[in-house]
C-alpha cells in the first residue's frame, strides 16, 4: 500500500455517508413508486422499470391502466412523485459510487479507478433526462396522446443501465487490486453480476427485473469496504489494506570470498639456505 493511502479515508467517509444516504432514499422511493401495474409483464418487476422499456400506448396502458380502470389515476400520481423524488437519489448514488471509486483509487495508488469516478456521474445524467423524457410522456397520456418524447427514450435507459454496470466493473477490478484472496473474491462477484444487464437491456420484458440485483450487489459491497475502511481508517490510523513487505534478502557470500587469501610474500634479496 502507498504511503498515501491514509488520506483515503476523507473520501471513505463521505462515501459511507452518501451510501446510507442512497439506501434510505431507495427504500423511500420503493414506497412511492406504484407497487403494481395494469397488465405489464411480470418480467420487468417493479413498474418503474416497466415504464422506464415502454415502447408505445399499449405498453402505457398496461402499466397505468385503461380510463375504466378506477386505480389508474393513482398509479399516474404515484408515479410522478416517485421520478420527482428520484432526483434526489440520482445525486446520492452518483456522489457514493464516486466518492468510493475516488478512495478505491487512493487506496490502490491507481488513478485509472479515480477516473472511473465520472462514470456513475453520466449515468445520472442520463438518469436525469430520462426522467424529463418520462414526465412529457406522462403528461401525454394523461391527456390521451401520444409523445414524441418515446422514440427517445431508449437511449438514455440503456445508456444508464450500462454506465451503472461499467461503474461495478470497475468497482470489481479495484477490489481485486487490494491483494488477497477475499478481495478477488469480491471483486470477481461483483463484475459477474453486471452480466445479465446486456440481458436485460435487449429483453426487459424478460429480465428486467434482475438490473436492480446487478447494480444492487456492487452497491452493497463497496458499502461494506467503506464500512471497514471508515473503521481502520478512524479507529486504527491505517489504510483499507496493508501490503506486506518481505525483508531485503541478504546477499550470500563464499568463505572464500569473505576471508579472501593473502598474496604469497614477495621477498628481495639472496635466500638463506
Amino acid at each position: 500500500m502507498n504511503a498515501g493511502a491514509l488520506p483515503a479515508v476523507r473520501w471513505w467517509l463521505a462515501a459511507l455517508f452518501l451510501g446510507f444516504g442512497t439506501i434510505t432514499v431507495g427504500l423511500w422511493l420503493s414506497q412511492t413508486f406504484p407497487q403494481d401495474s395494469f397488465a405489464a409483464e411480470p418480467g420487468y418487476g417493479a413498474p418503474v422499470l416497466a415504464f422506464e422499456f415502454a415502447g408505445g400506448q399499449d405498453d402505457l396502458i398496461a402499466i397505468f391502466g385503461p380510463d375504466s380502470d378506477p386505480r389508474q389515476v393513482g398509479r399516474l400520481a404515484a408515479m410522478r412523485t416517485g421520478n420527482e423524488r428520484d432526483y434526489l437519489y440520482m445525486l446520492l448514488y452518483a456522489g457514493f459510487l464516486a466518492s468510493g471509486l475516488i478512495a478505491l483509487g487512493r487506496e490502490t495508488g491507481l488513478r485509472l479507478f479515480a477516473v472511473a469516478a465520472a462514470l456513475p456521474i453520466l449515468a445520472a445524467l442520463c438518469d436525469g433526462y430520462e426522467n424529463w423524457l418520462l414526465f412529457d410522456i406522462q403528461a401525454a397520456f394523461t391527456a390521451g396522446d401520444y409523445s414524441p418524447a418515446m422514440a427517445s427514450l431508449p437511449y438514455p435507459v440503456a445508456a444508464k443501465f450500462v454506465l451503472l454496470a461499467l461503474t461495478n466493473v470497475a468497482i470489481g477490478l479495484a477490489l481485486a487490486q487490494l491483494g488477497g484472496r477475499w478481495w478477488t473474491l469480491a471483486g470477481t462477484l461483483v463484475i459477474v453480476a453486471c452480466v445479465p444487464t446486456l440481458m436485460a437491456i435487449a429483453l426487459p420484458a424478460h429480465y428486467g427485473w434482475t438490473l436492480l440485483a446487478a447494480a444492487g450487489g456492487g452497491w452493497i459491497v463497496l458499502l461494506g469496504t467503506t464500512a471497514i475502511a471508515c473503521w481502520r481508517g478512524m479507529m486504527r490510523g491505517r489504510p483499507l489494506v496493508v501490503a506486506l513487505t518481505a525483508p531485503p534478502l541478504r546477499p550470500v557470500v563464499r568463505p572464500s570470498a569473505r576471508h579472501p587469501a593473502s598474496p604469497p610474500a614477495t621477498g628481495f634479496g639472496r635466500r638463506r639456505r
